[in-house]
């Protein structure tokens, strides 16, 4: 039998797993997780999230397993349930619900996976709370230490699936956390002045994370959300902090799976590309500004598109946002998407914008220099923008804690310092200088590099190539140096980030686990592209 072991086992290295077992021959799999519960993922797992924290995606999105989420949520009993604040008979397709939640249901499946992997005469090993310190590529196979100690034989792949990389938790003191998992969840937060870094959904989470110690929501069908702050927290005051200053979208209803584009079509984009780099970028953003005006030309004529060019179109699209204020732009935002989600109503610029972001990410790697940096600072600002649209209930909470006199966002504008002291954090900015009794950097996962492997031996071979970032092929097998070649899969995103600027997600974990299980059997045949290094 073929020995593999995959090192980690959140999502990408459980759809790593179910995929290998749809291969004809039976292979030995040895699973390594460092956490106490094997098959949760650090993103789900109840130590590192409070129940108020919401998964950004829906069940009508998840790539299934052996059950879809939302048939797995039904399976469960109501007090179960309840204990979320979810009722059975409210649950739906395109429910946003706690992270914790996710993990169980992602626990339950990888318990599946083991019996039935069993039953078609694998070998499975699952060794928990059993952390990988290293791996070296030998002319017998790859050599694995757990906990320090080598495993006795080698295996014939080692499929790296380890998931986000924060910083460690031993960087965070009591009143500054490096990430929103950090530490956080078990910290003891005082009620004081406290600072988040960031305005997306991580941002929030830790927002959440500290209210939930000082006051409790009322959330009903009928009523807006209303946060009640415990009489002994009312020094408590909560500041996000962020370039721009300006909140995420809602989440909004659209088709699911998507439907095809009408104008930016692959073939069309391998033709802009096969004519070459030079002016690319605005070739490509002229067929945008034609698929936009063909599914939205009222919306089109109202930002003058015509007029705007990739450059300008960022601005643009954030105006509204900037014009109107935060909160009262995000309470006018949600009352829209969720009219729309109760009419099944699609608004047709967003979800243009949507299905463009993953067929345009192909024309990356053939940009010139300067394009790729005008690429970064305005077409890709609005995609992520759009893609990391956040659930109608986070932002409900935020405007809750608004409403509370507890939450205020300020813009820092581009250039600003940090200094972290021993007791808060200053922050200074284009309107002025903050202190805090606590920080929370909240600004999400960091792209690494080759430099930043936690596995020495591994991080030495890899470093003779000279290069800053892992070659993968199209099954993400090491390809350099040539003794790796179908010995390591590569699966952890934030190592993958500079190869794909929009790479993100459970679906993304899925397709990364099926390309991994085609390397059991085969070895890959050819390159997977290789994309320059932007850093969003």
């Amino acid at each position: 039998m073929k020995r593999i072991a995959i090192v980690g086992s959140g999502p990408t290295g459980i759809y790593t797993f179910f995929s290998i077992l749809k291969n004809p021959i039976p292979v030995a799999i040895t699973v390594y997780e460092r956490a106490e519960e094997a098959g949760v993922g650090m993103p789900y797992a109840d130590e590192d999230n409070s129940r108020l924290m919401l998964a950004n995606i829906a069940s009508i999105e998840i790539p299934p397993i052996f059950s879809r989420y939302l048939e797995w949520l039904k399976s469960q009993s109501p007090a179960h349930l309840a204990r979320y604040g979810v009722q059975t008979d409210t649950l739906h397709e395109r429910q946003f619900l706690p992270r914790i939640l996710l993990g169980e249901y992602y626990r339950d499946q990888f318990l599946q996976l083991v019996d039935q992997a069993k039953r078609q005469g694998f070998e499975v090993t699952v060794n928990e709370s059993c952390e990988v310190t290293d791996l070296k590529v030998t002319d017998a196979g790859v050599t694995l230490w757990a906990e320090g100690e080598a495993v006795a034989a080698p295996f014939d792949l080692a499929v790296i699936a380890t998931g986000h990389v924060w910083p460690d938790d031993d960087t965070a003191t009591r009143t500054y956390f490096p990430s929103p998992w950090s530490g956080l969840i078990e910290a003891k937060i005082d009620a004081g002045n406290i600072g988040i870094m960031g305005a997306s959904l991580s941002a929030i989470d830790a927002a959440m994370a500290v209210v939930v110690q000082h006051g409790k929501f009322t959330e009903t069908d009928d009523q807006p959300t209303q946060f009640t702050l415990d009489d002994a927290s009312q020094a408590l005051q909560i500041t996000l902090l962020s370039r721009s200053g300006i909140l995420p979208e809602a989440d909004f209803y659209c088709p699911l799976p998507y439907e095809p584009l009408a104008i930016v079509t692959e073939s069309a984009l391998q033709r802009e590309i096969a004519a070459g780099s030079d002016g690319l970028l605005d070739r490509v953003f002229a067929l945008i500004v034609k698929e936009l005006e063909h599914a939205d030309p009222a919306w089109s004529a109202k930002i003058a598109l015509h007029t705007l060019n990739a450059d300008t179109f960022a601005k643009a699209w954030f105006a509204d946002r900037h014009q109107h204020g935060p909160f009262h732009w995000a309470e006018a935002n949600l009352q829209e998407v969720e009219r729309n989600k109760r009419d099944k109503h699609t608004v047709p610029w967003r979800y243009t914008i949507l299905r463009l972001h993953e067929p345009v990410e192909d024309i990356v790697p053939s940009l010139t220099d300067a394009d790729r940096e005008r690429f970064k600072h305005g077409l890709a600002k609005v995609f992520i923008d759009n893609y990391t649209a956040i659930p109608p209930q986070s932002i409900r909470r935020l405007l809750a804690l608004r409403e509370a006199g507890i939450l205020s966002l300020h813009a820092l504008g581009e250039d600003y310092t940090m200094t972290v002291k021993d007791n808060g954090t200053v922050i200074s900015g284009q309107d002025g200088t903050y202190e805090f009794d606590t920080f929370i950097d909240a600004r999400g996962q960091k792209s690494m590099k080759i430099k930043d492997l936690p596995f020495p031996s591994l991080r030495q071979q890899l470093e003779t190539t000279g290069e800053d970032f892992p070659d993968v092929a199209d099954d993400y097998t090491l390809l350099e140096p040539p003794c790796m070649r179908g010995r390591i899969a590569f699966g952890a995103l934030p190592y993958l980030m500079h190869d794909r600027p929009f790479v993100q997600g459970l679906t993304v974990s899925a397709e990364i686990g099926e390309n991994i299980a085609s390397a059991v059997s085969k070895p890959a045949d050819r390159c997977r592209r290789r994309l320059p290094f932007i850093e969003l």
